[in-house]
């Protein structure tokens, strides 16, 4: 945040009630500009003994160094064969781009709801780039409270293709940087760690499969779960409803002190996971699972109703979503010799392209009446070509 900024009104966490009024003096006649905004604050962390996960941190300033990519591909081994989650530091990014970002997704949020539905997504085609308003999937006896914004890649495959509120127009410039950095400087170097870990000959062999230019359904987020009342988490289930794993090849999710993101352990017990300062964590989902004949994991999580302590408060959320090309097929890499020597197969009965795939599971997020016209006696549902996907209570 600008010294300007924070001298112009006290900041409050993004969620909670405050009386404090701006300035009347003009920074600025863009009311686009930052110096316009409300600033976004993270709340403070829970006081609350949670149960919390231990997971590895990654620390990507390694990867350049001499012998850095065996070291943290040894470091992630564990993580990706048993956990799904990890975190990851030194990626690049100042806490003041991130913040402007954090704050950039608050003003999106507050604007009026007739304002927002003019970019909403294309349920009927599973489209997910736009506006996603709160009420659209089932949380107890009640509507969920979770709105999103989803940038698609910026590429000329979608450029010119959704429209965007005048706020984030005014800064896709830098939200686009944003993303690429994410991209360029996280994504890919895991790709590279993965491609280790399975002793591929061509350690850019994912790198190759999902590069910026080429299209696919990648896209960065901002995502806002409302605080609720007293009531509203006892309908709801305080949450504990709908655990799921991620249809891309990674998820990266920022810092977000509001506890209530769980994963699934192999013990069957859901622990939290951890708002490290500096870090960004990421989880490994579905495509690596494919393309690894479920060798690597797809990490199962959930998240739940904070701690009483942050009832009061919002939680915001920054996510990238990174994909394969959408004309990969979703095949086990013939190329492994571990794979070959774990002796995994095809999880679809014929071959699946990413779009294919990509498709068939944002329907069914998109639309969650047909999940429950299809969900079998297990809680599964086949989403495509013998494949089944379930949520895990």
């Amino acid at each position: 945040m600008s010294a300007t900024l924070a001298e112009r009104a006290k900041p409050v966490p993004d969620g909670a009630s405050s009386s404090v009024q701006h300035g009347s003096s003009k920074i600025s006649d863009n009311p686009y500009d930052f110096a316009n905004l409300k600033p976004y604050v993270h709340p403070p962390e829970t006081k609350e003994n949670l149960p919390w996960a231990e997971l590895v941190t990654l620390d990507l300033d390694d990867f350049h160094r001499p012998g850095g990519k065996q070291r943290l591909a040894d470091q992630l081994s564990h993580a990706v064969h048993h956990v799904g989650f990890f975190y990851v530091k030194n990626f690049g990014l100042t806490q003041e781009q991130i913040d402007r970002q954090f704050t950039l997704a608050r003003n999106f949020f507050d604007l009026p709801l007739e304002e927002k539905v003019k970019y909403e997504v294309d349920y009927a085609n599973a489209d997910y780039n736009g506006y996603r308003r709160a009420g659209r999937g089932k949380a107890g006896a009640i509507r969920d409270n979770i709105e999103m914004y989803n940038f698609a890649k910026f590429t000329d495959d979608f450029r010119g293709k959704y429209d965007h509120p005048p706020l984030l127009k005014a800064h896709l410039p830098e939200i686009e940087a944003f993303a690429k950095h994410l991209h360029a400087n996280v994504v890919l170097p895991l790709l590279k760690l993965f491609a280790i870990i399975l002793q591929l000959p061509d350690e850019d062999y994912l790198v190759k499969q999902h590069t910026y230019e080429k299209r696919s359904e990648d896209h960065f987020r901002y995502m806002k779960y409302n605080k609720r009342t007293p009531e509203e988490h006892a309908l709801s289930e305080y949450g504990q409803t709908g655990g799921h794993t991620d249809l891309g090849t990674l998820t990266l999710l920022f810092r977000q002190p509001v506890a209530g993101l769980q994963i699934l352990g192999e013990d069957g017990r859901w622990t939290y996971v951890a708002a490290q300062p500096g870090t960004i964590t990421v989880n490994l989902a579905d495509t690596l699972s494919h393309l690894t004949g479920g060798y690597l994991k797809s990490s199962i999580h959930r998240v739940v109703a904070p701690p009483r302590d942050q009832w009061q408060y919002d939680r915001t959320g920054l996510l990238y979503f990174a994909r394969a090309h959408s004309d990969t097929l979703l095949v086990p890499i013939s190329d492994s010799p571990v794979l070959q020597k774990a002796g995994v197969k095809p999880r679809f009965d014929k071959p699946v392209t990413m779009a294919e795939w990509v498709r068939a599971k944002q329907r069914m997020q998109l639309n969650p009446h047909l999940y429950e016209e299809k969900r079998e006696a297990d809680g599964s549902v086949e989403l495509i070509a013998g494949y089944k996907d379930r949520r895990y209570k």
